[in-house]
């Protein structure tokens, strides 16, 4: 019986895109804020259009630090200096609106329902409830050396590339703006080839499409698909309007938290809907996001299997999760419920469980707020670690044997 063949898609987008733009702006505050405080509660919302930043949200912190020079320094970091480009770092208008965090979220955050309740409880780590209600995911895969679905590893790859070579000078007409995607074939679970590349890249107005896209395919393409994956039938599009010159939050207004996907796992996995971007570690929808992450890495790590995905649930003000599920698509060397009953065992998913064990007050996040917060070879993020395979490779011998 032959395998399934199929055709999955992944986009990315450059740090000059306009919502990347906002996630950045608000991770560099979180930054700057947890340089200071590392007990910051910080949910700071980024929204950025033609010459106007819009800062808002709530921030609750002894840190004294100045938000408006810190979007200025961030939005000329990626590189919008220009008022031709529509937004330019040091003149366009910044506003702040900033309040406290809700002293309602606040006490079941501050005081977990563990505690509150007066039952028995684990201290300091049934002491932090979790800061809203929900889910997250965590996802990971063999098929690339960054756990990662290989289209939207490519995406990033290629969006990363875009960067280096604007700012390198290699190729000085593009501007800050633009996005990519990857159509990858599978054979059964295996990528066979790239069926398709999207590239739209922000330029100068005085280029031609021509040239656009001969350097593309040459300095940007070429260095990043490997020639393996490419065929005589794969598909390059290069900038398909024929023209983007207007663009970033010139051509589209940006908001934090509008690019989840590419964010996380390029569509491959579920994902339980809340952005990363501008939270401080007590929101699980990023340090969960991260945990499970953490967890199905290790997985796969440990060759417990192939792809897994693992799901976390939450409720406001409660230390303790309020489910695990685990999904291995076949693939596990354990069932599933059985490879829910090692996570549980060695993972402690307690927020601050995974704020302990994953170091997450420090000023890490802005690195992330671009080109995917998972499968960051570039970075040295503890959710990326393996350091659990090990120990659940163990383990699993114990369970199946019994």
């Amino acid at each position: 019986m032959s395998k399934q063949r199929f055709l999955f898609t992944s986009e990315s987008v450059t740090e000059g895109h306009p919502d990347k733009l906002a996630d950045q702006v608000s991770d560099a505050i979180l930054d700057a804020l947890l340089a200071q405080d590392p007990h910051a509660r910080v949910a700071c919302e980024t929204s950025v259009t033609t010459g106007l930043v819009l800062l808002f949200g709530e921030v609750s912190s002894s840190a004294q630090v100045n938000f408006a020079r810190i979007a200025r320094d961030t939005i000329a970091q990626v590189g919008y200096t220009d008022a031709k480009y529509g937004l330019d770092a040091e003149h366009a208008a910044v506003l702040v609106s900033l309040d406290q965090q809700s002293a309602d979220i606040a006490q079941g955050v501050d005081v977990a329902l563990e505690q509150r309740k007066g039952a028995e409880h684990d201290g300091y780590l049934d002491s932090v409830g979790a800061g809203d209600q929900g889910m997250v995911f965590g996802f990971a895969t063999d098929e690339t050396p960054e756990y990662l679905p290989t289209s939207i590893a490519l995406a990033h790859k290629l969006a990363r590339r875009l960067t280096e070579a604007r700012k390198s000078g290699e190729l000085p007409y593009l501007r800050p703006d633009g996005k990519t995607q990857v159509t990858v074939e599978y054979e059964g679970d295996v990528p066979v080839r790239v069926d398709t590349v999207v590239i739209s890249a922000q330029h100068d107005p005085e280029v031609e499409l021509e040239q656009i896209r001969a350097d593309l395919i040459a300095k940007v393409i070429g260095p990043v698909i490997p020639e393996a994956l490419l065929d005589a039938q794969t598909r390059i599009f290069v900038n398909p309007t024929g023209r983007f010159v207007i663009g970033g939050p010139h051509g589209d207004a940006g908001l934090t938290g509008r690019k989840i996907i590419v964010d996380s796992y390029g569509g491959f996995s579920r994902h339980g809907g809340g952005a990363f971007s501008g939270k401080d570690s007590t929101k699980v929808d990023r340090s969960g996001a991260y945990a499970a992450r953490y967890v199905a890495k290790n997985l796969v790590a440990a060759g417990l299997a192939k792809k897994v995905e693992v799901q976390i649930a939450y409720a406001i003000g409660v230390a303790r999760p309020v489910s695990i599920f685990v999904d291995s698509f076949g693939t596990g060397a354990l069932a599933n419920e059985e490879l829910a009953g090692l996570i549980a065992r060695h993972f402690d998913l307690r927020p601050a469980a995974i704020i302990e064990q994953l170091d997450l007050r420090r000023p890490i996040y802005r690195d992330t707020a671009a080109y995917g917060h998972f499968g960051r070879l570039d970075l040295d993020l503890p959710w990326e670690r393996t350091d659990k395979a090990d120990l659940l490779r163990q383990a699993a011998r114990g369970v199946a044997v019994s």
